[in-house]
């Protein structure tokens, strides 16, 4: 009893980690996703239903608006920023941005015009998994 005791705990964990792993990969896949929805709208110029045809779409944002949720946001001229898409993350994942101005904003110029100008990177990390994930995205607006 004791030696299945011991396999039965060591399965356990091993299968434990081995779940938060593919969960924060899912996370990570789930982010690429909505990073190329952002870059995919901005290349075509794509204008949601609530920027009317007197606001100009500038850009589409992928804002990290705390360590477990972001927003896309379509960026039209003479207002606020129109929320496209909210998410948040699971449970024990966080995300942090790192390396662009303004703070947390990574930012897909209409028409194919790159991005804030720098590289960007998307830190993704859960609890219990040692190693965290990264997004990088490029001046020119290359997912990696």
């Amino acid at each position: 009893m004791t030696i299945v005791g011991f396999l039965f705990s060591f399965g356990y964990s091993s299968f434990r980690d081995f779940s938060r792993r593919q969960a924060l990969a899912g996370v990570v896949k789930q982010v690429q996703g909505d990073l190329r929805l952002a870059q995919q709208k901005a290349l075509s110029g794509e204008k949601p239903p609530a920027c009317t045809a007197a606001r100009i779409l500038g850009a589409y944002n992928f804002f990290v608006n705390s360590t477990t949720t972001y927003v896309i946001q379509a960026d039209c001229s003479g207002g606020l920023p129109v929320e496209v898409k909210n998410v948040t993350l699971p449970t024990g994942v966080t995300i942090a941005v790192w390396g662009v101005t303004p703070l947390n904003t990574i930012k897909f110029n209409v028409l194919g015009n790159g991005t804030n100008g720098t590289p960007a990177t998307i830190t993704l990390t859960q609890a219990g998994v040692p190693n965290p994930q990264f997004i990088i995205v490029t001046a020119g607006g290359e997912i990696r």
